[in-house]
């Protein structure tokens, strides 16, 4: 009776749980007590599949559905809790009961899959699952799972990413790889199987398109294609199965170790290389191989424009170089390109808008162009005509802002490839940073906005092969104590107009008294006249006093200056002239820059005061006349020396910037010489490094040379 099955199924299941139950032989026979097996088979019909659910206790079968009226001659000891647990499975998943069979309605794929790839496998724990053929021939006899093949196109750089998936014939890898990329959860093959694409490989290529934003035009006959620069993330990103071919294998070295590779030096460069810069070097060339850019980012005073040049000399082609700079370093780089690699053709692209066209046309087979970013901002649509072998921009700060005409125009030049120098590729936010990629590689960084959304580690993670810094800390055994560099600015309009002018009046003045009284009796008004030619070159406005221009030499000041001060540099400025720190002074307080300024009549306690505070990291920047800092000053706060302007003696240059270099001095020590292009300070500057010897071994510091100026000296510091 239906209390009796009750009895035995569901309480005394129970009881026993509390204690043991011992029964009585005339009942054991009658009794059956075998563990459930719970069969299900399943089988398709039309959009449905039906199941017909059995209990099984040994020898005796059970239908949970049926009631029957039968009087069973055997009392069956029901698992009901196994059972319950197995009907509410079922009814939750989706299984309806039409009064004769159980059956699940499936009008989709999705729906199919679903049954297929997480039903029937959870069902698996519960019962005995038996498909007809039909279902089985929906699911995949084996799991497919795909293997990648990565090369370098070598004709197009190209990162060649192949699949093969197995099971799955090369015709439909295609498709199955579209429905990877489209986030699908499965892929209905041609034959009617579905297979599930949730699996960690074909996540993994999930995770590197959406990592890297593959677009559908990239992927074609199984293949993936991808510019070279994503060859580190493919690498650490693909995670399967996958064979390298050789030219893959070696791109991801350079790229890892490009101080390991060993492309030769050019023999014509006129200078030797440190260790370090010859790393530099090897970076350089590592990425230019396979058409890549990236942001040389050393320490200032480290030599990035001599990597530069040595890198562009190496690079011969039919189509010019085009370096673009702050108009300020102009002439600097073609003095440098001069120094360094005096055969090549290097042609400074300025002057009239019809005088930059006519250079440009002249010059298609130069082996460099130096211009201005403000140039190269005006001439963007001739630019634009031109296709260059490397694009190098220096103090790339320039670019910083995205949305700048400057930044927008140089985002049209068409070349090989880009690379930016900076000492400060990141001065005030990540965007900037950002914004120089958008030149150097674009494609590289992601929007701005999912940018933005970056950790500094996944940052750092993808520019790491593309970004080269140094600082001085790193590279202290291979530096001398003391690095000296010049730097070359053009006077402006205006300055050389009046340069011009005063130039030719000392030359008739110098020439007439030498032809007439003689070079002894006239050598204190011709040294006057060349002062004032000096006095020209730092800034008009010391003798003239309604000048309202500006100098070309101070704007180079005030970059270097503003660069310093982002680089965390802290640095001493001389000048001989007191008026000339007067005009340096008001612009740095224009720019809310503090600053320490001692000069002949500071008292000598005030001047102790005043360096102690300086040394122990007070302020940035210290003016000191060259006058007063001849004596007494110790200044190893310093790590950067400015020389505005050049002195006759330079001994006494090398007494000032002593001033800094000191025994106890930690930091290696920059000295900058500035110097007007085309003036007489460049003479200047030949005659001191011819006299340096001289005047190492006979003349002790202090202004004494002007008394050894010859007359051929004169005549060769005027031209006449």
């Amino acid at each position: 009776s239906s209390l009796k099955d009750t009895f035995f199924s569901e309480t005394l299941p129970k009881i026993r749980q509390i204690t043991p139950v011992e029964m009585n032989e005339s009942i054991q026979d009658d009794i059956v007590e075998a563990p459930l097996i719970a069969k299900f088979y399943l089988e398709m019909d039309g959009e449905k599949i039906t199941g017909t659910l059995e209990y099984h206790y040994g020898a005796h079968k059970i239908d949970p559905f049926q009631h029957s009226k039968k009087k069973q001659q055997k009392i069956i000891i029901r698992d009901m809790e196994k059972e319950e647990q197995i009907m509410y499975f079922i009814e939750q998943s989706n299984f309806k009961y039409n009064g004769e069979t159980l059956f699940i309605q499936l009008y989709e794929d999705e729906e199919v899959y679903e049954f297929l790839y997480t039903i029937l496998p959870q069902l698996d724990e519960y019962v005995e699952v038996y498909l007809t053929a039909d279902i089985q021939a929906m699911m995949a006899e084996i799991e497919p799972i795909p293997n990648s093949a990565v090369r370098i196109d070598e004709t197009t750089n190209l990162l060649e990413i192949s699949f093969d998936i197995s099971g799955v014939e090369e015709a439909e890898v295609t498709s199955m790889l579209q429905a990877v990329m489209e986030k699908k959860r499965f892929y209905r093959m041609r034959n009617g199987t579905i297979v599930s694409l949730e699996n960690e490989q074909f996540e993994s290529i999930q995770n590197l398109v959406s990592t890297l934003d593959i677009k559908d035009t990239q992927l074609h006959d199984g293949k993936i294609e991808l510019p070279a620069y994503h060859s580190m993330q493919v690498d650490e990103l693909l995670d399967l199965k996958k064979s390298y071919d050789p030219s893959f294998r070696k791109l991801l070295q350079q790229l890892r170790s490009p101080e390991q590779t060993s492309y030769e030096i050019p023999d014509q460069l006129n200078a030797t290389l440190r260790a370090y810069q010859e790393a530099g070097y090897q970076w350089f060339k590592s990425l230019s191989e396979y058409r890549l850019g990236g942001i040389l980012a050393d320490d200032m005073g480290l030599g990035k424009t001599i990597q530069t040049i040595t890198y562009l000399m190496s690079e011969q082609s039919e189509n010019p170089h085009l370096v673009i700079v702050p108009s300020s370093v102009v002439f600097n780089w073609k003095h440098e390109c001069t120094k360094f690699a005096p055969h090549l053709d290097v042609v400074v692209i300025s002057g009239t808008r019809h005088e930059r066209a006519t250079l440009m046309e002249l010059h298609g087979q130069a082996n460099i162009w130096v211009m201005s970013y403000g140039t190269a901002r005006q001439d963007i649509e001739l630019l634009k005509g031109c296709f260059f072998h490397t694009l190098i921009l220096d103090e790339a700060q320039f670019i910083k802002n995205y949305e700048t005409k400057t930044a927008k125009a140089i985002r049209e030049i068409n070349a090989r490839n880009c690379f930016a120098l900076s000492g400060t590729p990141i001065e005030n936010s990540i965007d900037e940073l950002w914004s120089i990629f958008q030149v150097v590689l674009p494609g590289l960084m992601p929007k701005l906005k999912t940018f933005r959304e970056l950790s500094n580690e996944k940052i750092a993670s993808l520019t790491r092969p593309f970004i080269l810094r140094r600082v001085k800390e790193d590279v202290l055994k291979e530096l001398p104590d003391k690095i000296e560099t010049t730097s070359i600015s053009e006077l402006t309009e205006e300055q050389k107009h009046l340069y011009v002018g005063y130039l030719q009046q000392v030359q008739r003045d110098a020439h007439d008294s030498i032809a007439g009284e003689g070079f002894q009796k006239n050598r204190m008004k011709i040294l006057a006249g060349i002062t004032r030619l000096r006095q020209l070159c730092c800034h008009p406005g010391l003798f003239l006093e309604n000048y309202e221009g500006t100098s070309g030499k101070l704007t180079r000041l005030l970059e270097i200056v503003e660069q310093s001060i982002a680089d965390n540099k802290r640095m001493l400025i001389f000048s001989q002239f007191t008026s000339m720190h007067d005009i340096i002074r008001k612009e740095l307080e224009k720019r809310h820059i503090n600053y320490f300024y001692i000069n002949g009549e500071t008292p000598a306690k005030k001047r102790v005061e005043m360096s102690e505070a300086f040394n122990e990291g007070e302020n940035s920047v210290f003016l000191i006349s060259l006058r007063a800092g001849g004596t007494g000053l110790n200044l190893t706060g310093a790590d950067t020396v400015i020389l505005y302007d050049l002195w006759w003696n330079p001994a006494v240059e090398d007494q000032a910037a002593g001033r800094a270099h000191r025994f106890g001095q930690k930091n290696v020590v920059q000295v900058i010489r500035l110097i007007a292009e085309g003036t007489i300070e460049e003479k200047i500057y030949e005659l001191q490094q011819k006299k340096r010897e001289l005047i190492d071994q006979v003349i002790q510091p202090g202004e004494s040379m002007l008394s050894t100026l010859s007359e051929e000296d004169i005549k060769q510091l005027l031209s006449i």
